[in-house]
């Protein structure tokens, strides 16, 4: 009986390492199968994509439609053109200065002796404030897209803005951003469609002004101007007759000649996207 118990315990260890062996075989061949016959370790898996916030400030030209079906600003569609770790968050609102964007319901309808509107306090507005929130606002990696200077060139208070103090507003804002570690994106203000003949002309103020603080700062520039009178002259929108309403320039604008309608809006998009790509932003990675 212990003979048996013997030869049967035998047969049992022999099994046991046949089985551990096979095991073991199959996880080596396994393993050489995914790195190689060097034995080196496998690449590791790609991480997925950070998402990025992109932040919107500006005007009308900018801004989401209101209950209207126009206008229809740029930065409505600008989401579209991105992959999905990418969030657009468009803070741009219709009739703004930079100023009084900044500074909302505390700029004055009196000019100071220095000709720029009055401030009655330098409490930042509520849409500014929460893009400086340290929890919920800006953030290492995300962007922002400054567009003003259609609004700015008023005459008359509060909207009026002089060169000297645009540069300065821009800087703040460029700054603040950049404290975040945030990437500011100057943009020159979006044409109106004016017409010289046959060819659409440039129209809007504080280009050199933007330049000027993208120079000085860093921060790359968009010229939607030009970028924006060249693609009205590829689809030749002059000469125009002053119907706004119909055709070609109607289905692009409101009949303002000045805001885009729904198929405008997503064009000047593009013409951001595009130039966001030519100039080889971290943020071109992005686009879809």
């Amino acid at each position: 009986m212990k003979n048996l118990r013997t030869v049967i315990t035998a047969a049992l260890v022999i099994a046991l390492s046949s089985l551990g062996l096979g095991a073991a075989s199959a996880a080596d061949s396994t393993a050489k199968h995914c790195t190689g016959t060097s034995g080196t370790a496998a690449p590791a898996t790609r991480a997925a994509a950070q998402p990025v916030t992109v932040w919107l400030a500006g005007d009308s030209t900018m801004a989401h439609p209101g209950s209207a079906r126009c206008p229809v600003g740029w930065g409505s569609q600008f989401d579209a053109l991105f992959t999905a770790d990418v969030t657009v968050r468009n803070q741009a609102v219709g009739g703004r200065s930079i100023q009084t964007w900044l500074y909302e319901g505390n700029v004055s309808g009196t000019k100071g002796s220095d000709g720029e509107c009055r401030l009655t306090s330098t409490a930042y507005s509520a849409r500014w404030q929460a893009m400086l929130n340290a929890s919920t606002g800006m953030k290492a990696g995300d962007y922002l897209f400054i567009q003003f200077g259609i609004n700015d060139s008023s005459s008359t208070c509060p909207r009026h803005v002089g060169p000297a103090r645009y540069r300065q507003l821009m800087t703040t804002m460029v700054q603040a951003a950049l404290a975040r570690g945030a990437h500011p994106v100057l943009l020159t203000p979006v044409a109106a469609i004016t017409c010289s003949g046959g060819t659409a002309t440039k129209n809007r103020g504080f280009v050199n002004e933007t330049f000027a603080v993208g120079s000085a700062t860093g921060a790359p520039v968009v010229d939607l101007q030009s970028l924006s009178v060249s693609l009205y002259n590829s689809l030749h929108f002059c000469p125009h007759n002053g119907d706004y309403g119909s055709g070609p320039v109607g289905a692009f604008f409101c009949n303002d000649h000045t805001h885009f309608e729904t198929y405008g809006a997503q064009r000047i998009a593009g013409l951001v996207a595009g130039d966001v790509r030519r100039q080889n932003l971290p943020l071109a990675g992005h686009l879809g």
